[in-house]
């Protein structure tokens, strides 16, 4: 599939998610990114803002398996990898897939689950394999986690770790719709019996492991290399930042602009692309000193700041 291509499918995909889901256009580019980026997506929000429909639609429109894990405090590794069960009639313990083995995987109020669990999930999202007493198995491909928490109620969660935070290949949040989004949603459900409206597949599983293959068409320029390294250093240097954006946060940088060309069907890398993808990619992946939490500093905010510091290549 090559990358006008590659824009066509995306649209579809979009258009189909966009007549169930009432969200901004750009957030559901920015978590189809994660997808084509061959990432994963946190998303947070607060309760009842459609983070579940987004994921669910999402799996629906890609013609991919679809699995959700409510994440509790209570919730053990085994289950979401799977575990063994002893098979009386053949005397041999067999394996149980758990959850984790869909192709797409929403990962409700992560934040509430046990380090152990998160843990489990961390090896799935990056090594897209589960280990059950000492054995390994492979996740089906594509794989692809949606994780969501709500930004209230943080009594009793578990904040994710910074390493398990940089797994995800871009965070953002769907917000409230406006006055006349919410009169749409509204009309929308007078208009039909369920409660949740319905997304028709609009690609299959082959087509869709064509379209995580675009991106490697896009050409990136040096200049755009040096570009992509410069903004990430910068974040390093910023007085108000403990941890900048790691190494694995670069090259997170590097594919998600790749993806972002070949979802608007460019074979090439613009400025524009980096700045478009920057802020979900890289503001969950710096840490800010105590003294900059304490003033209210957003993390937004240092990666405008990064932006508008970093000399702009011109192509």
């Amino acid at each position: 599939m090559d990358v006008s291509e590659a824009n066509a499918e995306c649209d579809r995909v979009l258009d189909e998610i966009g007549s169930a889901v009432i969200a901004d256009r750009e957030f559901l580019e920015t978590v189809l990114l994660g997808f084509v980026g061959r990432g994963h997506v946190l998303m947070e929000d607060v309760p009842g803002t459609g983070k579940t429909l987004t994921a669910r639609s999402m799996a629906t429109a890609l013609g991919l398996d679809f699995s959700r894990v409510q994440f509790t405090p209570d919730l053990l590794p085994a289950d979401i990898t799977g575990t063994h069960v002893f098979n009386e009639r053949e005397r041999e313990f067999e394996f149980n897939e758990g959850p984790l083995f869909a192709n797409v995987v929403l990962a409700d109020e992560i934040n509430r689950a046990p380090p152990k669990t998160q843990s489990a999930l961390l090896e799935a999202m990056e090594e897209e394999q589960v280990t059950v007493d000492g054995d390994t198995y492979e996740l089906p491909s594509p794989f692809f986690v949606l994780a969501t928490q709500n930004p209230v109620e943080m009594e009793g969660t578990f904040e994710l770790p910074e390493a398990q935070v940089d797994r995800f290949l871009v965070k953002s949040s769907i917000g409230y719709p406006d006055e006349a989004g919410e009169e749409e949603l509204l009309h929308r459900r007078l208009g039909r019996s369920e409660q949740s409206p319905s997304v028709s597949p609009v690609l299959n599983q082959d087509l869709v492991t064509d379209l995580r293959e675009a991106p490697e068409q896009v050409r990136v320029d040096d200049d755009l290399v040096t570009y992509v390294s410069a903004i990430a250093r910068a974040t390093r240097q910023d007085r108000r930042v403990e941890v900048g954006v790691s190494p694995r946060g670069t090259q997170r940088l590097l594919e998600a602009t790749r993806a972002r060309a070949a979802m608007v069907g460019r074979e090439y890398v613009t400025p524009d692309d980096v700045k478009r993808v920057a802020q979900p990619v890289l503001a969950h992946r710096v840490v800010l000193t105590p003294d900059a939490r304490v003033d209210e500093v957003r993390k937004s905010t240092v990666v405008d700041a990064v932006l508008d510091e970093v000399p702009v290549p011109t192509v």
